[in-house]
């Protein structure tokens, strides 16, 4: 019997439909040879510091290291403690029981390298000996699955992809674990501080950037901007910057209406502007978050439902480029599109049949674990609105990729009133190309900053030197230079994609891939793992840090940990690991070393801190609800255990229910489960009344 461990049960249903088993067994499905059987994603993990010995949080422990990493069934939060998941533990005994029985595994969790790491991670925790073979694919049609298991290959070849995968959980393992309780236990009562080897700097960014913004003064600027005519065609042309009010209204005073200005040069260049490559997981997530606002975990998910559903390549995808055995097949994806597709898409599809196409996207060599992102020949069935709109930008970026370039033609005109120049500029399009029509001229990047940018003409009129123009209107307008704005989940992750390096040029931003924060399909998790530490919050499509993210980002961001060029060179590091260009155990010992510095930096900021810290405002003897061996500290608005830098979370607000709690009723409330009578209590419709608050699996109501 050959064994199939898919990442989820539903690509586990999927592939035994195709190969033919149909037995459903609990756990997996068997026939015609095979059993598939499946994870939830992380059925394994790396043991919690607890294995180790370290039970308790203590700068005496710190840095933990361990000298070799054990794996352990994965586990859940209950109560405040890490218990077994029951579901996960079940799951590893029906894979354990079946690869007992196996002749050979044949992995199919996704085709990449948290795939590959979720697979060894069972593997190796059962200690399986069975060998196994591959299945690298990059779309879930039959077609392709029925090929793939036809060309399975062999599990050896994906051994560096599996040393880079262990070796950036290990290394996340021991900066998060260390930097996270190194600047807690040097905080004291701040509370949990969570730090990590890619979340860190990614909070710096957005702390960074929101800061300069906030702090940001507007300086004012000037410009004078002259109305021409010619052949009944209206124009304007403008003045460079004048950064001096009294200077600019002398300037501008020189210049009258009905005075002549001379045309002195008119420059005409044509320019071809190549279409856009093909969108990688990143790129479609920032292009979502524009024009739909949807965040990189929303995204990412949307895309992850299309190609489970067969009618997309595999999302989690770092390449921008697909091979030429690839472009072979795109002409049948146009036919396809052309009859399936939204009518706009369609009938440029239809178009794109019979024409030459652009290869700018088309490069064996730059193509990783996986191409670029490709609609698939299979049907699309009805989708709900946000996988349509996903689809349909996939479909869009498809047919503008493949078709020709756009042609311009930009003219600028200087001009001399009176002394002074001015500049007008036109652009004309010669060929829509990739840009399709008028309507698709692309919105300015919301990046970009656009203090000095003015309103390029569509239309001048022909001119040439020596020509006298009359002035028709004459304007100087006061204005004010602009902050970078404050971060958006489309920038960010554009700043993470280049390590934070400001590249507009888009193959350039391809170079720098290998060295950026994370990889595409990390990005997500890493900015919701910033909303669930309360590091960040939205405001409409902004990323705002909060009091908290503020707070830890002071706190270290003059610290290699905050330093965004560090992580990326990490990353850098990884993929020449995938490459066999550096070892596992190099890299893990260069990680071990900054690991120790990292943690002695972080603990010696205790003493600059000690004098911030907030202090208790009395001691006393309520005992913790929740450890039982702690005591509850009262603060001004909370009251906290004092063990909560040594991992009791116990915290609770002073004011509940519109009532302050004194010492005495706070420990009725938690010692006793309930306070006294009290005389203005607020109930749960919103009502003044007399009660008693009541503190039970804690949770507080009025009774």
């Amino acid at each position: 019997m050959k064994l199939v461990i898919a990442e989820k049960p539903s690509v586990a249903r999927d592939l035994a439909r195709v190969m033919g088993a149909k037995e459903a067994k609990e756990g997996y499905i068997a026939g015609n040879g095979y059993a598939f059987t499946y994870a939830f994603g992380h059925l394994v993990q790396l043991c919690t510091p607890q294995s180790y010995g370290y039970s308790t949080w203590s700068i005496a422990n710190l840095p933990i290291i361990p000298q070799e990493f054990k794996l352990e069934a994965k586990k859940i939060r209950k109560d405040g403690k890490q218990i077994d998941d029951a579901g996960a533990l079940k799951q590893l005994n029906i894979i354990k029981s079946l690869i007992e029985q196996a002749e050979e595994i044949i992995v199919a969790t996704d085709a990449g390298r948290e795939g590959e790491l979720i697979f060894r991670n069972i593997y190796y925790y059962l200690g399986a000996k069975v060998p196994f073979k591959r299945l690298w694919i990059s779309s879930q049609t039959d077609k392709a699955i029925k090929e793939g298991f036809a060309t399975l290959k062999e599990g050896t070849e994906y051994d560096s992809l599996y040393f880079s995968a262990r070796s950036r959980s290990e290394s996340d393992w021991l900066i998060g674990i260390n930097a996270t309780q190194a600047i807690t236990l040097a905080a004291g009562n701040q509370g949990l501080l969570s730090l990590g080897r890619v979340q860190t700097p990614t909070l710096a960014m957005i702390c960074s950037r929101y800061l300069e913004n906030t702090a940001f003064k507007p300086q004012a600027f000037y410009k004078i901007q002259a109305s021409f005519e010619k052949d009944a065609i209206a124009f304007k042309a403008t003045s460079s910057k004048i950064d001096v009010k009294e200077l600019a209204e002398e300037t501008v005073a020189k210049i009258t209406v009905g005075s002549e200005a001379k045309v002195l040069k008119v420059e005409a260049k044509e320019t071809k502007e190549q279409p856009p490559l093909l969108f990688d997981l990143t790129s479609l997530q920032q292009d979502a978050n524009k024009k739909y606002g949807y965040s990189a975990d929303q995204t990412l998910n949307i895309a992850q439902s299309l190609y489970e559903r067969k009618v997309i390549t595999y999302p989690r995808t770092g390449s921008r480029y697909i091979g030429e055995d690839v472009f072979e097949k795109v002409p049948e994806l146009f036919q396809h599109l052309s009859a399936t597709a939204h009518e706009s898409i369609a009938g440029i599809a239809g178009n794109l049949l019979d024409a030459k196409l652009n290869k700018r996207s088309v490069d064996d060599k730059k193509v990783t674990d996986h191409h670029a992102l490709l609609v698939t020949d299979e049907k699309p069935s009805a989708m709900p609105m946000d996988q349509q709109n996903i689809y349909n930008m996939i479909a869009k970026r498809m047919v503008e990729s493949f078709s020709e370039v756009c042609l311009k033609d930009i003219t600028t005109v200087t001009l001399d009133a009176n002394g002074v120049e001015l500049i007008a500029k036109g652009t004309v399009i010669r060929q829509y190309g990739w840009r399709l029509s008028p309507e698709q001229m692309e919105a300015p990047d919301e990046d970009k900053n656009s203090d000095d940018q003015d309103n390029e003409n569509v239309q001048l009129p022909k001119l040439s030197a020596e020509e006298i123009l009359e002035v028709l209107a004459v304007d100087l307008s006061e204005r004010f230079t602009k902050a970078k704005p404050i971060h958006t989940e489309a920038s960010l992750l554009k700043a993470m994609e280049t390590s934070g390096k400001e590249i507009e040029d888009e193959e350039m931003r391809q170079a720098m891939k290998d060295c950026g924060l994370g990889t595409p399909a990390t990005r997500a998790a890493t900015i919701e793992t910033l909303f669930q530490r309360e590091y960040i919050k939205r405001d409409k499509k902004k990323l705002i840090p909060t009091p908290k993210g503020l707070t830890l980002y002071n706190l270290v961001k003059d610290r290699s940990i905050a330093k965004v060029t560090l992580t990326g060179k990490w990353e850098q590091k990884l993929e020449e690991m995938r490459a066999n260009k550096v070892s596992y155990d190099v890299f893990m010992k260069h990680i071990k070393d900054y690991t120790e510095r990292i943690t002695k930096e972080l603990v010696q900021l205790r003493v600059s801190i000690a004098h911030e810290a907030p202090v208790p405002l009395q001691k006393n003897n309520i005992k913790c609800p929740k450890c039982a061996s702690g005591k509850v500290q009262l603060y001004d608005k909370v009251a906290q255990c004092d063990l909560y830098a040594r991992g009791c979370d116990f915290k609770i607000w002073r004011t509940l229910n519109g009532v302050t709690l004194d010492e005495k009723e706070l420990k009725n409330l938690l010692e006793k489960g309930k306070t006294s009578t009290l005389k203005a209590v607020k109930n749960q419709e919103g009502k003044i009344v007399e009660g008693v608050l009541v503190f039970k699996d804690f949770k507080v109501s009025v009774v």
